[in-house]
């Protein structure tokens, strides 16, 4: 019997292009799930999807492959857009609820994560640990002696843009850390007592450092802008570890190279891979690739919350990780 049902048709889930946390426990995954990869196929994806996946129900997929609305018209039987990100901005959300499709997102399992690394990039860009690092290694401490000094972590009034999941976790930190804390976001929240300003501008002209946390959407492209950093000032840092298409990525390029404020600290750009060349030579500059949740632990939780949903789904319980699309 036991025979009998391992031979059973596995559920198909289409993959587009492999999600990282896909990636890291494929071999898992195709013992539950019988997967299509497009992505293997030497068909174009709109052929490989009209003749191999056309009667497929669910789609696995993170930011590295859009699903769109060109693509969703070429599965007519889908039902469910399962994300392996917290993020849902690679969705075509108005056509999902047009067609009744539901979505889930790896909910708030990166949140810590992400928040360790915001705080890990702030202090690097105040006490410069990056370009410490690089002066040790070039060799220049005997020759140039002492380093220049940093800033205190302590004390500054931080703006967290965006209150979530991972800016309620930024702003625990930071706090332990005496720092100083108010927020913008959509509306108050009536459970936080930190000050809210719902304007990002003033937010930012009453603080020495913003820190992104919140979605890219329609309201947030392009929000911290020339006119938000020039309200932050020239001993104002920026922390980014939203989606980069939140920051003006020219404006901020500008005010750095100008000293319009005074450092950055960027896990998410506007053209991944691409980064402004004019971003390498400054040392009040330290990035990263888009990593702030790449953790084994992190991945490993994401991986099984893929799982749940999608099992949910084939069984007809309900989802664990519902994107509510309004």
């Amino acid at each position: 019997m036991a025979e009998e049902h391992h031979h059973q048709q596995l559920q198909q889930v289409l993959i587009l292009r492999p999600p990282p946390v896909y990636t890291a426990f494929q071999d898992e995954f195709s013992k539950k799930f019988q997967v299509l990869k497009a992505y293997e196929s030497p068909l174009p994806t709109d052929l490989f999807l009209t003749t191999q996946a056309h009667s497929v129900k669910a789609i696995l997929c993170s930011g590295h492959s859009p699903v769109t609305a060109d693509i969703l018209r070429h599965l007519p039987a889908l039902q469910l857009v399962a994300t392996a990100s917290a993020g849902v901005n690679h969705i075509d959300l108005p056509e999902c609820r047009r067609r009744g499709i539901a979505i889930t997102n790896a909910g708030t399992v990166f949140s810590e994560d992400v928040a360790d690394l915001a705080i890990g990039l702030l202090i690097d860009v105040l006490r410069q640990i990056s370009a410490a690092n690089r002066f040790v290694r070039g060799g220049l401490w005997p020759t140039v002696g002492d380093y220049p000094l940093g800033s205190t972590l302590g004390g500054k009034q931080v703006g967290i843009v965006g209150l979530g999941s991972i800016g309620s976790e930024v702003a625990k930190r930071l706090e332990a850390l005496g720092c100083i804390i108010s927020y913008n976001s959509r509306k108050k929240k009536p459970s936080v007592s930190y000050p809210f300003y719902p304007n990002v501008i003033e937010l930012a002209a009453n603080c020495n450092v913003l820190v992104i946390c919140c979605e890219l959407n329609d309201q947030t492209r392009h929000m911290i802008n020339r006119d938000v950093m020039l309200a932050l000032g020239k001993d104002g840092i920026i922390v980014n570890i939203g989606r980069g298409v939140i920051i003006d990525e020219k404006d901020l390029v500008q005010c750095l190279v100008q000293g319009e404020i005074a450092g950055a600290g960027l896990d998410v750009f506007e053209n991944e891979p691409n980064v402004p060349k004019e971003l390498f030579a400054l040392d009040n500059v330290v990035m990263s690739p888009h990593m702030a949740a790449f953790t084994e632990e992190s991945f490993f939780d994401a991986y099984q919350l893929v799982v749940a949903n999608l099992e949910a789904f084939f069984s007809n319980k309900p989802l664990v990780s519902p994107v509510i699309n309004e």
